[in-house]
């Protein structure tokens, strides 16, 4: 079941919300960055997503059919993330564009694993959550690319903070899960 990956790989669904945390922190702390700075970040929070999830799909790939969902986010991060670094250059249009289709993408699947998991764990809801406030963010960002990326910094740090607040609270709800299934 995919309850069963997430649970055992909940210390990969904590690592990636620090990470978007101190992400959102370095933003704030750093508001004069440059756009090169900024996608370069981005890419490496973008990685971090992605080898979490293929991570967790490779490792629970027999325990569940729709470990699939885990390795297409984590394939759609990393090419994302590889897009991003290794093109840093891009326009501030084109890596808002990029930003916006890695979120709506990411948090379309965040959805559907929290639909699946809805009869298999509690808190699940923060899954969705997390996948909802994922969308939010990339159509805002269809909606408004004449804002420049450092003009949406500030809101680039406010979604990767709460994103990565909601997955810790995700990782600490998975954690529970797995000890419940060890002990039972």
């Amino acid at each position: 079941m995919l309850s069963h990956i997430l649970s055992r790989y909940w210390w990969a669904t904590l690592l990636r919300g620090v990470v978007s945390v101190l992400f959102g922190l370095v933003v704030f702390a750093w508001p004069g960055m440059s756009v090169l700075t900024l996608t370069l970040l981005f890419g490496a929070l973008v990685l971090a997503h992605g080898i979490g999830n293929i991570a967790a799909a490779i490792g629970g790939r027999d325990e569940s059919e729709t470990w699939w969902v885990l390795l297409l986010t984590g394939g759609v991060a990393i090419c994302a993330a590889l897009v991003t670094l290794i093109s840093p250059g891009i326009t501030a249009v084109t890596l808002l564009f990029l930003i916006a289709v890695w979120a709506i993408v990411t948090g379309f699947l965040e959805v559907v694993t929290a639909v699946e998991l809805r009869r298999e764990i509690d808190g699940e809801l923060w899954l969705g959550l997390g996948g909802l406030v994922t969308i939010a963010f990339g159509v805002f960002l269809l909606a408004r690319p004449e804002m420049g990326a450092l003009a949406v910094a500030w809101l680039i740090a406010c979604y990767a903070i709460g994103f990565g607040a909601i997955q810790i609270v995700q990782a600490f709800e998975a954690r529970a899960l797995f000890r419940k299934i060890i002990g039972a």
